[in-house]
């Protein structure tokens, strides 16, 4: 039997981030934090083999939050997926799937998607 790969998720939102642990611990082991500034400590501490982040977020946006990760060397490394609210399922796919340059997915995707964009990131 295989080990579950680690996620780390990262969204202001304490209710997104309970429903993202409700949906996807059956394939993950999780981490999550509410708070983006912790998102390098927690990532180097973790390990996460990917990072499902949100992007509009007060104080440290998901930008913010990807360029701490990228400058990190323990963290570079860890595939980052934007987690956004500002396209839908539609958009994303209109926009191959790359939201802000990076590999991205709607919040309202269906749990099948996220899954797969997340599997996708793990093994690149």
């Amino acid at each position: 039997m295989t080990s579950k790969k680690k996620l780390l998720l990262i969204d202001d939102d304490a209710a997104i981030i309970a429903l993202l642990v409700t949906k996807l611990s059956k394939y993950y082991e999780i981490a999550s934090t509410t708070e983006p500034g912790r998102a390098v400590a927690m990532a180097r501490s973790q390990l996460p083999d990917a990072i499902l982040c949100d992007i509009d977020m007060p104080k440290m946006s998901g930008g913010d939050v990807a360029a701490a990760l990228a400058e990190d060397e323990a963290t570079a490394g860890i595939p980052l997926i934007y987690l956004t609210a500002l396209v839908s399922p539609e958009e994303a796919k209109d926009l191959d799937g790359q939201v802000g340059g990076r590999p991205g997915v709607s919040k309202r995707a269906p749990l099948s998607e996220l899954v797969s964009r997340i599997d996708e990131a793990i093994r690149r």
